[in-house]
């Protein structure tokens, strides 16, 4: 795992947060060392799709990176057969998830496109799963994609959200935003590393609380929400579409 230096040198000037070539070369060490509990979450993510996963039916992956999700799901599944869409605008991420998928197996399709995942076409989905990108759209079409995600996927399927959260209290938020660089301090960050990689960030990635992540999720229509796991900053919530049967 190559590791993350990006902002370990001082910059004249901080240009916007990209996931570029640079990035993508170390973007596993950067997750690892930059979201708690990113392994078990991403373990528990495909549990979950295993139990609502439905045969003949599309699992999305929106903001797909460089294939963390769909190549724990290839190995998951074993010799059941699925299709997978991933979606990514970032071309460097893509060609490192291409090199890291397994050959074919017949009834496995994992089809990658480049392109906003706000412009993509949800159909027969049982499972979408958002890790770590709804916070990069503009907040203005946040509403519009949950709600095109609900009128694309089956009843009984589920949308798996995990994202970078605000607290509404501002004493528990300036307690989380403590807590949160001291754990990238003791996962090797320097003071420097985190100030300059906070300034490219904003602007860029703007999160939400989760009572706004619960309120749009209930005006596109979903009635079951459940956050199934948070650290201070950081939830993962699934949200069922009424109607179906899934394994739990």
């Amino acid at each position: 795992m190559t590791r993350d230096r990006v902002f370990a040198e001082k910059r004249r000037q901080i240009q916007p947060f990209s996931f570029n070539r640079e990035v993508a070369a170390v973007f596993d060490d950067m997750l690892v060392r930059s979201v708690p509990l990113y392994r078990e979450s991403l373990c528990r993510q495909v549990d979950l799709v295993t139990r609502f996963y439905r045969a003949g039916t599309r699992i999305y992956d929106l903001g797909c990176s460089h294939g963390n999700f769909g190549v724990k799901l290839q190995a998951a599944f074993k010799k059941t057969g699925f299709t997978l869409v991933g979606v990514d605008t970032s071309k460097p991420m893509l060609e490192k998830y291409r090199h890291r998928l397994k050959p074919p197996e017949p009834g496995r399709r994992i089809h990658l496109v480049c392109g906003a995942m706000e412009d993509i076409r949800i159909a027969d989905a049982s499972v979408v799963v958002i890790n770590l990108t709804l916070q990069f759209l503009d907040p203005a079409a946040r509403d519009h994609l949950i709600r095109r995600v609900f009128s694309g996927m089956i009843p009984g399927g589920v949308l798996l959200l995990m994202e970078k959260t605000v607290h509404k209290d501002t004493v528990f938020q300036d307690l989380h935003l403590d807590i949160y660089r001291q754990f990238k301090r003791e996962n090797g960050y320097s003071d420097l590393e985190i100030s300059q990689k906070r300034d490219a960030l904003e602007k860029v990635l703007i999160p939400d609380t989760l009572d706004t992540h619960f309120h749009r999720l209930h005006r596109a229509g979903f009635s079951q929400v459940d956050v199934w796991l948070k650290w201070f900053n950081f939830s993962a919530l699934m949200a069922v579409k009424q109607g179906g049967d899934p394994k739990v």
